[in-house]
C-alpha cells in the first residue's frame, strides 16, 4: 500500500506507491478506457473513473515511522478523467470546445465533492500527453489526485504570494498577468482568461493560463469562465501541436489553493510545459534541473512566444 513520506532536508512530499508497477503499459490490443470495456460501458461522452493503480486510497493504512522521519497516511482518491470515447484522437485540442467544457465541468463537480472530505487537503488536476514522456495509456485522458498534503511546488508559491500580499497589499499573480499581458510573450486575452509564455519559463514551450478574475479555486469559476477556458486550452494546445512541425508532448497542471484555509492572496492558474526544443528534440530534466533545480533553456521565452503565436494562426481562435 502507499504512504506519503517527507524529505526532512527539503520538505518535499514523496508518494511511495509500489503497486503502480502493475499498471498496463501502452497496450496495443486493448484499452480499458474504450467504450464497452468493463469499467466504461456505453452511452457516455466523459467519464471519471477510479484509478485501478492509485497513488492514494481511502483504504491506505497508517504509516510506520521510527520517530525521526515523517510520513502521513496516503489517504485520498486517484481518478482518471476519460475525455472522450474516441481512442485515436491525438490530443485534448482535437475535441470540440463544448466537449472540453464538459470535461472541465465534471472536474469542477468532482472537486466540489472532494472538498466535503475532511481527509483531503489538496485537489490536483493534471494531464500528460505523449509516449515520449511516459504516458501508460494513449487514450485521451487526464488525472485527479485528491491528496492529504499540499504539493511542495504549490506550497512555495503560496509562501511567495502571501509575502507579496502582506508587503504590497495586492496579488503577486495579478501583477504577473498585467505585466505579461502587455509584453511580447502574450498569446491570448479574452473576457475572462489570459495565456502567455512567462518571462521565467523553465521548459522550451511553456504556457501559463490565468483567469483575469482573482480566484483561488476551480469551484469558484462560473459557467462563462469555464466556457472560455475550454476555448483557450483548445487554442493553446493546438499551437503546441503545430509549433515545431510535429505533435508536442506536454504536461498540464492546475495550480490552485488548498481546499481548506484562507488563501485569498493566491491566484489559480494552469501551467503547461511543452517538452520539445525548437529543433523537435525532447528536453530532459537532467542533473542541473533534477538535482539542483536550475532549469536551462535552449531558446528564449520570447522566441517561444513568437513560434506559438505563428502556430496559433492556424488554430481555433479560442476566445470570442
Amino acid at each position: 500500500m502507499s504512504e506519503v513520506r517527507r524529505d526532512p532536508t527539503t520538505g518535499d512530499w514523496i508518494v511511495v506507491a509500489p503497486r503502480r508497477l502493475e499498471r498496463p503499459w501502452q497496450p496495443e490490443s486493448f484499452c480499458p478506457f474504450d467504450p464497452g470495456a468493463p469499467e466504461t460501458g456505453y452511452g457516455w461522452d466523459v467519464l471519471i473513473l477510479p484509478n485501478r493503480y492509485p497513488v492514494v486510497s481511502p483504504e491506505a493504512p497508517a504509516p510506520q515511522t521510527d520517530g525521526f522521519y515523517e510520513a502521513v497516511r496516503a489517504y485520498g482518491r486517484a481518478l482518471v478523467v476519460v475525455e472522450t470515447p474516441e481512442h485515436n484522437l491525438d490530443d485534448l485540442s482535437d475535441l470540440p470546445r463544448e466537449q472540453i467544457e464538459r470535461v472541465l465541468r465534471m472536474v469542477r463537480d468532482e472537486m466540489a465533492r472532494a472538498a466535503s472530505d475532511p481527509g483531503v487537503l489538496y485537489f490536483l488536476y493534471f494531464r500528460n500527453k505523449g509516449r515520449e514522456i511516459g504516458v501508460s495509456l494513449t487514450h485521451p485522458h487526464g488525472q485527479i489526485y485528491e491528496l492529504p498534503v499540499v504539493p511542495e511546488r504549490v506550497a512555495r508559491e503560496l509562501e511567495r504570494a502571501e509575502e507579496y500580499w502582506r508587503g504590497r497589499g495586492r496579488c503577486l499573480h495579478c501583477d504577473v498577468v498585467a505585466r505579461e499581458s502587455a509584453s511580447g510573450r502574450a498569446l491570448l486575452r479574452g473576457a475572462y482568461w489570459a495565456a502567455f509564455v512567462p518571462y521565467y519559463a523553465r521548459w522550451p514551450h511553456e504556457v501559463h493560463v490565468y483567469p483575469l478574475r482573482h480566484v483561488q479555486l476551480l469551484t469558484q469559476l462560473g459557467d462563462g469562465e469555464l466556457a472560455e477556458l475550454a476555448g483557450v486550452l483548445k487554442a493553446v494546445l493546438c499551437a503546441l501541436k503545430n509549433a515545431v512541425g510535429k505533435p508536442m508532448p506536454y504536461m498540464m497542471v492546475l495550480h490552485q489553493a488548498p481546499l481548506r484555509g484562507d488563501h485569498r492572496y493566491y491566484h489559480l492558474h494552469f501551467e503547461i510545459y511543452g517538452m520539445y526544443r525548437p529543433d523537435g528534440r525532447l528536453k530532459y530534466a537532467a542533473s542541473a534541473e533534477t538535482g539542483a533545480g536550475i532549469y536551462t533553456l535552449d531558446t528564449t521565452p520570447e522566441d517561444a512566444a513568437e513560434r506559438l503565436k505563428k502556430a496559433l494562426a492556424s488554430c481555433p481562435r479560442g476566445i470570442s
